[in-house]
Parts: C-alpha cells; sequence; structure tokens
C-alpha cells in the first residue's frame, strides 16, 4: 500500500482535470481525493497499491484533459495513514 499527496500547478482549474483524474484513479481502483485550492494548484490525494500510484503520478504529470501542467510536486508518505476512503472523491 502506497500513498502519496500532489500539489499539481500550471492550468489545471476550469479544464476538466478534476474530472480526468477522477476518472483515472477509479480506472486503477485507487481511493482518495482530488480538490481545487484557492492558490490556482490542485491537490491530491492518492492511495493504493505502488504500481497503480505511480501509474497515476504519470498520468497526471502528462496535461490529461486541457491542462497545461508546470509542476506535480509529489510528497509520498513515509507511512501510511488511514484516510477513511473507499472511493476515490472530487472535492469542491
Amino acid at each position: 500500500m502506497k500513498q502519496v499527496h500532489l500539489l499539481v500547478s500550471g492550468r489545471v482549474q476550469g479544464v476538466c482535470y478534476r474530472h480526468c483524474s477522477a476518472k483515472k484513479a477509479r480506472e486503477l481502483g485507487l481511493r482518495g481525493f482530488v480538490k481545487n485550492l484557492a492558490n490556482g494548484k490542485v491537490e491530491i490525494l492518492i492511495e493504493g497499491e505502488s504500481d497503480k500510484v505511480e501509474a497515476f503520478v504519470g498520468f497526471c504529470k502528462n496535461n490529461p484533459g486541457y491542462a497545461n501542467i508546470e509542476d506535480v510536486e509529489v510528497i509520498e508518505e513515509k507511512e501510511v495513514k488511514a484516510s477513511g476512503l473507499n472511493d476515490f472523491e472530487i472535492r469542491r
């Protein structure tokens, strides 16, 4: 089990980035959430099997939807903390 926080910057709000990332996370069977931040970035918490999390991170870096990614900060949790999430959700 692996848990990662992503902070994605660039043109990532108003371009279906949250919906594209949620669709991919669900396809991979991952849990977590995605939400827009007030500073224009998108935050993602993702957890699941290590190889699937890595595939998801790669997907997020490849400009899904109409996004134009400038940076993806990847913060891997040293110790997986129970998120209590059973699915992947889009938060407002």
